[in-house]
C-alpha cells in the first residue's frame, strides 16, 4: 500500500509533536518532514515532494496563506489542508482562494484531522459542518451584495439624484422645486425606484442608501 506522503507546517512544536505521535500510528501515512516555519519548507520542497501539507495559518515568517497560495501556483499536484486556530470568514475565504483543500479549526479532534487527510489524498476537498457554515454563509453574503449592487446600478442618472434629495430629508414639492420638475414626476421616478430595489416606504429608501453606499451625509 502506498503512503500519503505528508510534511506538517507550524510554528508551535508541542502542536507539531501531538500530531506527529497520532500520525505515526497510521500505516497509510508518512511523516516525512515536520517544520516551524515556511522557508524551511520551501527549502525542503527542493528535494522530497509531499502529497499532502498540512499548515497553521499565523506563523512568523511566512503565513499559511502564503504558503498554500506558494505551494499551488508551484507544485499544484501537491495538496494543501489548513490546520488553525482562525476560524472566521476572512480567513478561510483567504485560504480557499489561495488554493487550500480542505480547512479545520485546531481545535479539531484527531479522528476529524485523519479523515480529512484520507479524503484530500482522494482528491477531494475537506471542511467540517463548523467551516463548511461558514463558507456558506461567505458565499450567500456575496450573492446578497451582488444582487443588490445590480440593483442600485440600475437607476438612472436623475433616479440617483432624487433618492440623495429622499437622504437629505426633502418632501417630493422641495425635490421637484430642486429639480425643476413636476411633483407627480417626482412621484413617477420614487415609484420606480421602489419597484428596482424591492422597497415599500422612503425609510427603508433611506435605509438603503446608507447601507450600499448610494449617498453620503454631510
Amino acid at each position: 500500500m502506498e503512503k500519503i506522503k505528508i510534511v506538517l507546517v507550524d510554528d508551535h512544536r508541542m502542536f507539531r509533536d501531538g500530531v506527529k505521535s497520532v500520525l505515526s500510528d497510521e500505516a497509510n501515512i508518512e511523516l516525512i518532514g515536520e517544520l516551524g516555519n515556511g522557508k524551511d519548507l520551501y527549502e525542503l520542497l527542493k528535494s522530497k515532494k509531499p502529497d499532502l501539507i498540512i499548515t497553521d495559518i499565523s506563523m512568523p515568517d511566512i503565513s499559511g496563506i502564503e504558503i498554500t497560495r506558494f505551494v499551488a501556483e508551484n507544485y499544484p499536484e501537491i495538496k494543501v489542508l489548513v490546520l488553525s486556530m482562525h476560524s472566521n470568514e476572512e480567513f478561510i475565504t483567504k485560504a480557499l482562494s489561495a488554493g487550500a483543500n480542505g480547512y479545520l479549526p485546531k481545535d479539531t479532534s484527531m479522528k476529524e484531522l485523519l479523515e480529512a487527510i484520507n479524503t484530500i489524498s482522494r482528491g477531494d476537498n475537506y471542511f467540517n459542518k463548523e467551516i463548511s457554515d461558514t463558507i456558506l454563509k461567505s458565499i450567500i453574503n456575496k450573492s446578497k451584495s451582488s444582487i443588490e449592487s445590480a440593483r442600485s446600478e440600475s437607476l438612472t442618472k436623475r433616479e440617483k439624484e432624487i433618492v440623495n434629495h429622499v437622504v437629505d430629508g426633502f418632501t417630493n414639492k422641495e425635490i421637484a422645486e430642486k429639480l425643476f420638475i413636476s411633483i407627480r414626476t417626482v412621484d413617477s421616478h420614487k415609484n420606480n425606484i421602489m419597484q428596482k430595489l424591492k422597497l415599500k416606504s422612503s425609510v427603508e429608501l433611506v435605509k438603503y442608501a446608507i447601507k450600499n453606499k448610494l449617498t453620503s451625509l454631510d
